[in-house]
């Protein structure tokens, strides 16, 4: 049986390594039982090891050091009970997809697939430590993504390959959603300029 220390280690420096977080964003954990397993506060996704880890029983306390997001993770397995781990991301597009409207449409075949919208949530008053915890817990308890205006993609899964599989995904359909929309502008330019 794999050390679920190892696989969050494993599956956090994979979502730097393909571009999903820069080197100290992003958080992740696994659930082990009846506790968790925590990504530290301004982890790196390079150099992240088992031991930087920290337990955390899912109904609190938070250990001192963890992940500022310690607490949403902890309020999304009270929410999603059967979630195995819950990984957090910056992916630039997802970001950047996020900032207007209340949820993102894929446009691709895959994204179309797998999930037909992604909510975006939004927090009213502005205080992420306060709002985020409950506000993302509610939109993970009834589906398994969302993303966070301005700030990026959580997902839980039954495991941390289904967490992350969703983080990546999410960020290549908004991608390529990115990618049409600077298409279509230089194919309108490039009408408007014709004789």
């Amino acid at each position: 049986m794999t050390d679920p220390r190892a696989a969050l280690v494993r599956y956090y420096h994979l979502l730097r390594q393909h571009g999903l977080n820069d080197s100290h964003s992003g958080n992740g954990s696994v659930r082990a039982g009846e506790r968790v397993w925590l990504t530290p506060t301004g982890a790196c996704g390079d150099t992240m090891t088992a031991a930087d880890l920290l337990a955390s029983p899912i109904a609190g306390p938070i250990p001192a050091g963890a992940s500022l997001d310690a607490a949403l993770h902890l309020a999304v397995y009270r929410a999603a009970p059967d979630s195995g781990a819950v990984l957090h991301s910056h992916g630039p597009h997802a970001i950047a997809c996020s900032l207007a409207g209340s949820e993102f449409t894929p446009i691709d075949f895959e994204g179309r697939h797998l999930f037909p919208r992604v909510p975006i949530v939004d927090l009213p008053g502005g205080d992420h430590v306060r709002e985020a915890p409950g506000r993302i817990a509610a939109a993970l308890s009834e589906q398994p993504f969302a993303i966070l205006r301005g700030h990026g993609v959580y997902a839980r899964g039954a495991n941390l390959d289904e967490a992350y599989r969703w983080n990546s995904q999410i960020e290549a359909s908004a991608r390529i959603a990115w990618l049409a929309r600077g298409w279509e502008h230089s194919q309108a330019g490039r009408a408007d300029a014709q004789p």
